[in-house]
């Protein structure tokens, strides 16, 4: 391994180097188009070897929201002198379209392409002759980043300011109570097929007639077991059975199956109303209120013992392939050198946790928020996108361009466009409570005139980037007054709803 500085001289004139953009999916490429628009000299450095590479993980699974809240205002300024056409604003796209048809056109702009650099892993970040220990001089000392090439260098880059959108899609959270990992869990890696698995496409032969158990009670369980079900129902009569298992720590899964007809989102209570009848009917079997404590593979690694404490005692089940939808947790370890306000349960911004606090936020309105709330101790330094929201299951993709937006300006010196916080979403929201149709192209869309929030009331709802059935609607993310999986109460209203 060999180590470089990109920037050799140590200086306390700033005002010429990059800010320094971590990770090149939607928030970090719209960060640079908005830091761009300011004035100011972007550096985006992926650890992927293209960008957006956790959006491709995921690109089998179709967004909640149309393509008119998935594009940036200043990413679009950039795209239109190239003869891009944004996408058909009523469309709902795959994860797989936001990448072809914005993200890499916008990354290979003229003014992006050169400042966008894949295989750059980010692995530690701090200033520039100090440790976290020192506040002399502080802030008027560059940062220093630290990034990984995917040969193995190492190099260190000097900026002026940093934001970090590397997301959270590579930190899942454990399988294990009290979140540690169960006893095994690393060396049961190989039976665990991510949060998101393709059931349908390319890992398909991974599942189809297996012993599959999906753990975990938000959407992308959902997303994977109605995935299996189809799956299950195409097994050939010659052919071993697929064995759908569904575990839970909660003792209700009524969260999850949403309010079915009464749900404020029409093809959201539909996928909760199958998932509902696929339990019922046997074709999932369902275990509640179900702890893992240990993994055992077998000795000859062909299956895999689960060990879990339950209501009636300790229980073992014996399965092929797990599928882990536990959720997420930012990765904090590359900026253990920074002085960061984090609030200790959610790990997100202090300011930001209340807004967004999974024991009490629903899937209703998060008010926009810039450099203010998102600063840190650390002057210059901001976390932003998924990762901003730490711990908490719901990020809103609007949001996170209005992040950005207001970072940008805020760097620039622009105090009065970085205070004046905005969402651009119609009056009546972007819940829509009409049932998306297929168009003449083939393509999911929802009416123009589609709109009213989830509660039938004129309050905005922001967009989410949201977990679907394949080529069917995503859920939006997020739950109605805390978690899902626990035991709602008589009086609750459905958990279609959003207030």
């Amino acid at each position: 391994m060999t180590t470089t500085t990109a920037t050799t001289a140590e200086t306390t004139q700033t005002a010429d180097l990059p800010v320094v953009v971590i990770g090149a999916g939607p928030i970090g490429l719209a960060a640079a188009a908005q830091l761009l628009e300011q004035g100011l000299e972007p550096l985006v450095l992926e650890a992927g070897d293209d960008v957006a590479a956790a959006v491709r993980a995921w690109g089998h699974i179709r967004l909640f929201s149309p393509w008119r809240y998935n594009v940036d205002a200043a990413a679009a300024r950039l795209l239109e002198p190239t003869g891009w056409t944004h996408p058909k604003l009523t469309g709902l796209p795959t994860g797989a379209d936001l990448v072809e048809q914005y993200l890499v056109p916008l990354a290979e702009t003229e003014a992006l392409a050169p400042r966008v650099r894949t295989g750059a892993r980010v692995i530690a970040v701090s200033r520039v002759g100090l440790d976290k220990t020192h506040s002399r001089g502080r802030d008027e000392r560059p940062f220093l980043v630290r990034v990984q090439h995917a040969n193995g260098s190492v190099v260190d880059h000097q900026a002026r300011a940093v934001l970090d959108a590397s997301g959270t899609f590579e930190q899942s959270n454990p399988l294990g109570v009290s979140g540690l990992p169960a006893l095994g869990e690393a060396e049961a890696a190989p039976f665990m097929a991510g949060p998101l698995p393709d059931v349908s496409g390319v890992d398909r032969d991974r599942f189809a007639g297996r012993r599959v158990l999906v753990v975990g009670a938000g959407h992308s369980a959902t997303n994977t077991l109605l995935h299996l079900v189809a799956l299950a129902e195409k097994d050939p009569a010659d052919a071993p059975a697929t064995r759908i298992v569904w575990a839970v720590r909660g003792a209700s899964v009524e969260r999850t199956f949403g309010g079915g007809d009464l749900d404020g989102l029409p093809a959201r209570g539909a996928l909760g109303s199958r998932l509902r009848e696929a339990v019922a009917s046997g074709r999932i079997e369902l275990h509640t209120e179900v702890t893992i404590s240990a993994l055992q593979p077998s000795a000859d690694g062909s299956e895999i013992t689960v060990v879990a404490t339950t209501p009636n005692g300790e229980q073992q089940m014996v399965v092929d392939v797990i599928a882990a939808a536990t959720g997420f947790r930012p990765d904090l370890g590359m900026l253990r050198e920074l002085r960061l306000d984090l609030d200790p349960g959610v790990e997100a911004p202090s300011k930001l946790a209340p807004m967004i606090d999974p024991e009490f936020h629903s899937c209703g309105t998060v008010a926009p928020h810039g450099a203010d709330v998102l600063a840190h101790p650390e002057t210059g330094f901001f976390i932003t996108g998924m990762k901003s929201y730490g711990r908490a299951p719901t990020f809103l993709l609007a949001t996170g361009y209005e992040q950005v937006r207001s970072i940008a300006a805020h760097l620039a010196g622009d105090e009065a466009a970085a205070t004046d916080l905005r969402l651009d979403l119609p009056e009546t929201g972007v819940c829509s409570t009409s049932t998306p149709t297929v168009a003449a192209d083939g393509t999911l869309e929802i009416s123009e005139g589609a709109g009213g929030s989830c509660c039938g009331t004129s309050t905005p709802e922001p967009v989410s980037i949201g977990i679907g059935v394949g080529a069917g609607v995503g859920f939006s993310t997020g739950f109605l007054h805390g978690r899902s999986g626990e035991t709602v109460p008589a009086s609750a209203p459905a958990s279609g709803g959003c207030c």
